[in-house]
């Protein structure tokens, strides 16, 4: 099954303005009847409360946004890990997975964060997923983490704590790594790190986007 007329929203490369009508033709009849017959009913309340979202985004302060978009994602997704929901030891959803099985990981939870964020005209700029470790589980994590401006402490958007909060606040985790459309990032514990030139490394993130295209 095809949800390529979704593929606008979650287009990484590009800075999206939203408008009502052109949201009410993405989601359609027909990819709410795809939606059900995937994912069955619960799934269509779900999406249909992911396209209200990102129409009231649109037009909201980007602070606004992040809230909303952290809100939902976390009380809409069940925590489950890959193994368990995917049969695989390391798997990254795209939203429309994610959305449409109501579980996911934390990869899972950043990622639909930042695509829909995206969506509602955050720019790629602002955003970055960033891998961390969890100090207090001693595991790797990733969370979305926002830049109010280039050289400003971030502020971390997280499944594991609901509260947006600054990064020097979240000394339970230790930044290794971020990236978004534009790169790849060595991470430090103040601003944005340095700059990796080759960032082919980041397989998931290249399959996410080709899933994406695919319409998946």
């Amino acid at each position: 099954m095809n949800f390529k007329p979704l593929l606008w929203l979650v287009t990484a490369g590009c800075c999206l303005t939203v408008s009502a009508n052109y949201t009410d033709t993405t989601f359609s009849a027909t990819f709410f009847t795809d939606v059900q017959q995937r994912y069955g009913e619960d799934a269509v309340t779900r999406f249909t409360s992911w396209r209200d979202l990102i129409v009231e985004g649109s037009t909201e302060a980007d602070w606004d946004r992040i809230h909303l978009a952290n809100q939902f994602f976390n009380r809409q997704v069940a925590y489950s890990a890959d193994l368990e929901h995917w049969k695989k030891t390391d798997y990254w959803a795209t939203p429309v997975e994610t959305l449409g099985t109501g579980a996911g990981d934390c990869e899972d939870y950043a990622l639909a964060k930042y695509f829909t964020l995206r969506a509602m005209g955050v720019s790629d700029e602002k955003l970055r997923l960033m891998y961390v470790r969890a100090l207090s589980v001693n595991e790797p994590h990733m969370v979305l983490v926002y830049f109010e401006e280039p050289d400003a402490m971030p502020y971390v958007l997280d499944n594991m704590d609901p509260e947006i909060k600054l990064a020097q606040y979240r000394t339970d985790l230790r930044p290794i790594y971020s990236f978004n459309a534009s790169g790849l990032w060595l991470a430090k514990a103040n601003g944005l790190g340095r700059r990796v030139k080759d960032s082919s490394g980041i397989s998931n993130w290249t399959a996410v986007l080709e899933k994406i295209e695919q319409g998946y």
